[in-house]
C-alpha cells in the first residue's frame, strides 16, 4: 500500500483537500495535516467540524466520519511526528490548499510548522511534493517562490478549472481539479472526463 502526506492550509478551497483526501484513501494510507486556520475554512465552507480538543479526539472525528483507519492525523505544531523525519518513507506529498505563508515558507526551507518541515523533507529527500497554491492574482513575490521551488522539481498546480467536460455543477468542477492534482503525482483515478479529440 502505498503512503501519502496530504496537508491542508489556510487558504480556500478546503473542499479540494478533501477531495483528493478521500480519492487518496481508496487505496492508500494518508498522513493528514490541516492547520488551526484550514480548521475553521473546512467547517466554514463544508460544515465538518473536526477541530477542537487534542489530536486524538480530531483523529476519531476524521476516521469516524471517512470511515477508514487508513488516515492518521497530525497537529502542525508536532515534530515528533515520524513524516518529520527522512528516514519514513512516503511516496509524496500534497499541499492542497496551499497558502501564500506555506508557500513562502516552504521555499524559504524555514520549516516553522509540521507541513512545512514535511514539505522540507520531501525536498532534501528527492521525494515528489505537490503545492496547489490558492490566490489570485499572484504576485510577483507568489511566483518567484512558485518558480524557485518548481526549479527544485516541486510540482506546482493552482486549481485551475477548465470546461471542455462540461461540468454540471460544482461537484464536477471539484473532481477535474482533483483529478488533474491527483495525476501530476501520478495516481490512477476516474475522477473527471478525460479529453478524447473532437
Amino acid at each position: 500500500m502505498r503512503r501519502y502526506i496530504l496537508a491542508m492550509t489556510g487558504a480556500s478551497a478546503a473542499v479540494l483537500g478533501l477531495r483528493v483526501l478521500t480519492e487518496l484513501l481508496r487505496t492508500s494510507e494518508v498522513h493528514l495535516i490541516i492547520s488551526e486556520q484550514s480548521m475553521g475554512i473546512l467547517e466554514s465552507e463544508t460544515g465538518l467540524g473536526w477541530g477542537g480538543g487534542g489530536p486524538g479526539e480530531v483523529q476519531q472525528r476524521i476516521s469516524r466520519h471517512l470511515n477508514t483507519d487508513r488516515v492518521r492525523y497530525w497537529d502542525e505544531r508536532n515534530f515528533n511526528s515520524p513524516i518529520a523525519s527522512g528516514s519514513y518513507p512516503v511516496d509524496g506529498m500534497f499541499v492542497v490548499p496551499c497558502s501564500m505563508k506555506t508557500l513562502a515558507g516552504i521555499a524559504a526551507g524555514y520549516a516553522n510548522n509540521l507541513t512545512e518541515r514535511a514539505a522540507d523533507v520531501s525536498i532534501k529527500e528527492g521525494r515528489p511534493l505537490l503545492l496547489s497554491p490558492r490566490e489570485m492574482p499572484f504576485s510577483a513575490i507568489h511566483l518567484s517562490n512558485m518558480l524557485k521551488l518548481a526549479r527544485l522539481g516541486v510540482k506546482i498546480a493552482p486549481p485551475v478549472p477548465a470546461f471542455y467536460h462540461q461540468p454540471e455543477g460544482m461537484d464536477e468542477m471539484v473532481n477535474f481539479l482533483a483529478g488533474k492534482i491527483l495525476d501530476a503525482m501520478g495516481v490512477d483515478n476516474s475522477l473527471y472526463k478525460r479529453w478524447q479529440g473532437q
